[in-house]
C-alpha cells in the first residue's frame, strides 16, 4: 500500500534528484556530458514586454512603386529576387512590431495581402492583414526602416478572423500609357507628337466597355485552360478617362474594376485593345477571345499598371458601423494615396518611359502577331499547320506557325547577321509562333522549307529566353 512505503536508503536519491544535484553547483549550471541544453529563456525584458502588449489583427493601407520588385509575394528562400515583401517584412522586424521568427514563416502572423502584383507593378491602395503588437508610433516607426518608394499609410483595427484576401470584394487597377500607343499604324503619326482625339477616345471607351460583365479570360492568363471555371471572371466597369500632357508627352489613364484578376489579365485586356484601335487586329477578335478556342492576345507592359485601391463592401456593411470597427473605405488616407501617386509612382512610369520606351518597344511587336489564326483542336501532338504569309520590309516572309509546347515555354533561334527568328508561347497546348526570314537559314536548329512557298521553321527546344514574339529583319 503507498502508506507503507520504504523510505529510500540513506545515501541514495531518486533519479531525478541525482539529475539535479549533479547539474548544479554552487548555482552554477554544469552539463552532463551527452545532455543537451535548454533552449535560451527570453530576459525579464522581453517577457515583460509581450506580456504587456496586445498583438491585435489590423490591416495596413500600403503604397509603392513597383520598379526593380519581382512583384509583391515574398519568395521565402530566394534572395536572387527582391519582392515588396521582403522590405515590409524586415522593416515590420526592425520596429518591433512582430518577433523574428514571424518573419520567417509569415503564417505564424497570419499574414495575407489583397493582391499579388507583378513584377515593376506599382500601387496606391493595397492592403495586407496581419497580427502585430501594437506599440506606440507604430505607422512612424514602419516607416523609418522603409525606403521612400513604400510607405504605410494607414493602419486599421479588424475582427479576428479578417483576411484581406477573402474578404476583398473588388479591386480597381489603373493603367498609364501613351496616347501614341492608339495611334493608326496607317493613317497617324507614331511618335511623341500624336494627340489622342475625341473621336479614337470613344471608340477605345466602346472596345473597352465589352469586357464589361462575366466572359472567359482564358486567353488573358497563362495560369488557366478554356475548360476551368475559375478562367471566367467579372469585370464590373473599364473606361479610358481624358488625356493628359506630362513633360511633353501625351498620357491617358485606363482604369478597369473587377471581383478579382488572374496573372497578366489587366495587361493582355489592354494590349488586345491597343491592338485594335492601331488596327493590327479586327474587332471580332475580342468577342472570339472568350471561346474556347486558342487566341493571340498580346500583353501590355507591365510598368503603367497600378493597384489603385481595394473594395470591402460586404465588410463594411456588417461591421463598419458596429461601434467596434472602423469601415475600410480609407477616406481620410485620400489625400497622402494623391500625394505619394504624384510623387513616387506617376513621375517613375512617366519617367522610365521616356528613358527605355517600353511602350514604344511594345508597339513594335504588334506586327508579329497573328490575330487571325486559331489553334486547331483537331492537330496531333508537335504538328505544325502553316498559315498563309504575309510580305514585309526588306523582302521577308512572315509566317503564322502553330506547335504544341508546354505551358509558358519560350524558345529563340539565332541566325547569322542579325538574321533572327523569335518565338513566344502563352498558355495552353498549341501555341502560334511568327517568323520573319529574308531567306531560309543556315543554322544549327531543326529547319525546313515548303515547296513553292515561304520558308517555315520548326524551332528546336531551348534555353525560355523570351516574353514576347519579336523579329530582328536587317535591310
Amino acid at each position: 500500500m503507498a502508506g507503507n512505503a520504504e523510505p529510500p536508503p540513506a545515501g541514495s536519491a531518486r533519479p531525478q534528484d541525482r539529475r539535479s544535484r549533479s547539474c548544479w553547483a554552487g548555482g552554477a549550471r554544469v552539463w552532463e556530458d551527452g545532455e543537451h541544453p535548454a533552449k535560451k529563456v527570453k530576459s525579464d525584458g522581453d517577457e515583460e514586454r509581450r506580456g504587456k502588449l496586445p498583438k491585435r489583427k489590423i490591416v495596413l493601407l500600403m503604397a509603392y512603386s513597383g520598379k526593380g520588385y519581382h512583384g509583391m509575394q515574398r519568395n521565402v528562400g530566394s534572395s536572387q529576387f527582391k519582392t515588396i515583401e521582403d522590405d515590409l517584412v524586415s522593416a515590420l522586424v526592425r520596429s518591433g512590431c512582430i518577433p523574428e521568427n514571424h518573419g520567417e514563416d509569415m503564417r505564424k502572423m497570419s499574414f495575407q495581402r489583397c493582391a499579388r502584383t507583378d513584377k515593376g507593378v506599382s500601387a496606391a491602395g493595397q492592403v495586407v492583414s496581419l497580427k502585430v503588437w501594437l506599440i506606440d508610433d507604430i505607422l512612424e516607426k514602419i516607416n523609418s526602416h522603409l525606403p521612400s518608394h513604400i510607405r504605410i499609410l494607414g493602419l486599421k483595427r479588424v475582427t479576428g478572423g479578417f483576411n484581406s484576401k477573402n474578404r476583398c470584394d473588388a479591386r480597381t487597377y489603373c493603367y498609364l500609357l501613351p496616347t501614341f500607343a492608339f495611334a493608326h499604324k496607317d493613317r497617324d503619326v507614331q511618335d511623341e507628337t500624336y494627340r489622342l482625339s475625341a473621336e479614337t477616345l470613344q471608340q477605345v471607351n466602346r472596345l473597352l466597355a465589352c469586357y464589361k460583365g462575366t466572359h472567359n479570360f482564358h486567353n488573358f492568363t497563362s495560369q488557366k485552360g478554356p475548360q476551368e471555371p475559375s478562367a471566367r471572371r467579372y469585370i464590373l466597369e473599364m473606361y479610358c478617362e481624358e488625356p493628359f500632357v506630362r513633360e511633353g508627352l501625351e498620357f491617358a489613364v485606363i482604369r478597369v474594376k473587377g471581383q478579382s484578376f488572374m496573372m497578366h489579365q489587366i495587361r493582355k485586356m489592354v494590349g488586345l485593345v491597343v491592338a485594335i484601335v492601331k488596327g493590327y487586329a479586327p474587332e471580332s477578335v475580342l468577342e472570339r477571345s472568350w471561346g474556347t478556342e486558342k487566341v493571340d492576345v498580346p500583353k501590355a507592359p507591365g510598368l503603367g499598371l497600378v493597384l489603385e485601391r481595394v473594395h470591402f463592401e460586404k465588410y463594411n456593411q456588417r461591421f463598419g458601423n458596429d461601434g467596434l470597427h472602423e469601415p475600410l473605405d480609407w477616406v481620410q488616407e485620400e489625400g497622402k494615396v494623391a500625394a505619394f501617386k504624384e510623387e513616387h509612382i506617376y513621375p517613375t512610369i512617366i519617367g522610365t518611359e521616356r528613358d527605355e520606351r517600353s511602350m514604344a518597344q511594345w508597339l513594335s511587336t504588334l506586327p508579329v502577331h497573328n490575330f487571325s489564326a486559331t489553334a486547331l483542336t483537331a492537330a496531333g501532338t508537335g504538328a505544325k499547320v502553316g498559315a498563309q504569309s504575309q510580305q514585309c520590309s526588306a523582302q521577308a516572309h512572315i509566317v503564322p506557325i502553330v506547335q504544341r509546347r508546354e505551358p509558358r515555354h519560350r524558345e529563340v533561334c539565332h541566325f547569322p547577321q542579325g538574321h533572327t527568328a523569335a518565338a513566344g508561347a502563352g498558355p495552353g497546348s498549341l501555341e502560334v509562333f511568327l517568323v520573319c526570314l529574308p531567306a531560309p537559314p543556315a543554322c544549327s536548329t531543326r529547319c525546313f522549307s515548303t515547296l513553292g512557298g515561304p520558308p517555315r521553321v520548326r524551332l528546336s527546344a531551348g534555353t525560355p529566353t523570351m516574353d514576347l514574339a519579336r523579329s530582328v529583319i536587317s535591310g
